[in-house]
């Protein structure tokens, strides 16, 4: 049960981000000749009108194609290609937009049913190195390390990249900013904590749930860019990577976990899975990197800018070329995976 559970929030990521491009699509006047979710060998398909609705064998992918979308078709004016460079965009876009905003729906139904942590610090654990520094109930924590701070789970994020060393942490207290040289300690489990808990904020009005589901979201965005400065920098391992086998097997000791504290805690859970998944693919899709939307968006804007299309089959072949190092990566990554899972 867990990896099934883990296999329909994947397809419900890709769900969504297909549904955006192909609702865009559609809206702009363009002919879908293909919806499908899933990837490799169809399994069943219906047809209507002029689209094939198909599920395919392999869960991990999905696409919308569209008509003339690599390639030329001058004689109908419902190609991709024929549409203006804005519609172009806003179709390439939708599927990435959908998946963030599918993160915001479910971190407001998270917020609403469970309740958030606010930067105010709600209580300070006696003689803990928040407490020696001083701090105290009421102060709002605004930086860690010269990081601005959106949502308290950044703190522990930063606590944790700097594995041990001190952190210079600035706050507000009675309208003045503060800062102050703080070490973590290390907990019973071994996680470092400098002894502070966020105030706790439940019950919260209509405004306050979408405010806090915003903030949610923008702090898995930011983990997202933090990542990719991680690995650019050198600074993870091949033990850090995951891909498709290693998410559906955190996925399923999340669920297996969860079960025995009944259906809210198994509905956390899987929530808090799909606003980091679809966070993280929207974000990660708009990368400028050819085979992805993001390497699209970058010939629709210079197409924009020069006010001349790109030759098509130059662009074909940069985004084959992409594709094939995309699967190269997905190979590597898969290996990986299996070595780390088992």
């Amino acid at each position: 049960m867990n990896i099934v559970v883990a296999i329909l929030i994947f397809g419900l990521l890709i769900l969504v981000h297909e549904l955006g491009h192909f609702l865009a699509a559609r809206k702009n006047g363009i002919l879908v000749e293909e919806f499908a979710i899933g990837m490799g060998p169809k399994l069943f398909g219906i047809q209507r009108e002029d689209t094939l609705y198909s599920i395919r064998l392999l869960p991990f992918g999905g696409y919308c194609k569209m008509l003339g979308e690599d390639e030329e078709v001058e004689d109908d004016h419902r190609a991709f290609s024929n549409k203006s460079v804005g519609a172009r965009i806003v179709v390439v876009v939708a599927g990435a937009t959908f998946n963030i905003l599918l993160a915001f729906i479910f971190s407001c139904l998270i917020v609403g049913g469970f309740g958030a942590v606010s930067t105010t610090i709600g209580e300070v654990t006696e003689n803990s190195p928040a407490d020696n520094a001083g701090l105290m109930a009421g102060d709002k924590i605004v930086k860690v390390d010269n990081h601005n701070i959106v949502a308290y789970e950044e703190v522990g994020l930063y606590i944790s990249l700097k594995k041990g060393e001190s952190i210079d942490l600035s706050y507000k207290r009675d309208g003045n900013t503060y800062t102050t040289n703080i070490k973590p300690e290390a907990d019973s489990q071994g996680d470092l904590k400098i002894g502070i808990t966020g105030e706790s904020i439940k019950n919260g009005n209509i405004l306050e749930i979408i405010k806090y589901g915003f903030i949610k979201v923008l702090f898995w965005i930011k983990t997202v860019f933090i990542s990719l400065g991680m690995i650019f920098k050198g600074q993870v391992t091949r033990q850090d990577f995951g891909g498709p086998v290693r998410i559906i097997s955190e996925i399923s000791k999340g669920y297996t976990a969860s079960v025995q504290y009944g259906i809210k805690q198994v509905f956390y859970v899987i929530s808090s899975y799909i606003v980091l998944l679809s966070a993280n693919l929207g974000i990660m899709n708009l990368l400028p990197l050819p085979a992805l939307d993001g390497g699209r968006l970058v010939f629709l804007l210079i197409e924009a800018i020069r006010r001349k299309p790109i030759n098509r089959e130059k662009e074909a072949y940069v985004n084959f070329i992409g594709f094939v190092l995309l699967m190269v990566l997905m190979v590597f990554i898969l290996f990986n995976d299996i070595s780390n899972v088992f």
